[in-house]
């Protein structure tokens, strides 16, 4: 019966290291998950922040150009008289 008692601890043990290896390498998997997340969501803040960045340095220079730009004048209407 000593036997069988140490015989089930040992499998006991040994069932116990295999499953604390699996939920180190699980916790492993999710903070590289998780770090893979974080620094995915960094780049796109920046790109978001770059992309609207340009976009008002775009509207500015558009709104200095056209500020800047002489505005055609309308010429008056010439009405011509119908020639029969």
């Amino acid at each position: 019966m000593n036997k069988t008692i140490s015989r089930m601890s040992a499998a006991r043990r040994s069932a116990e290291a295999i499953l604390s290896q699996s939920q180190k390498r699980q916790e492993s998997f999710k903070r590289e998950q998780q770090q893979a997340s974080d620094a995915l969501a960094e780049k796109t803040a920046r790109l978001r922040e770059l992309r609207l960045a340009k976009e008002a340095a775009d509207r500015e220079a558009e709104a200095a150009v056209a500020a800047a730009a002489p505005k055609p004048k309308k010429r008056a209407a010439v009405r011509r008289s119908k020639q029969t």
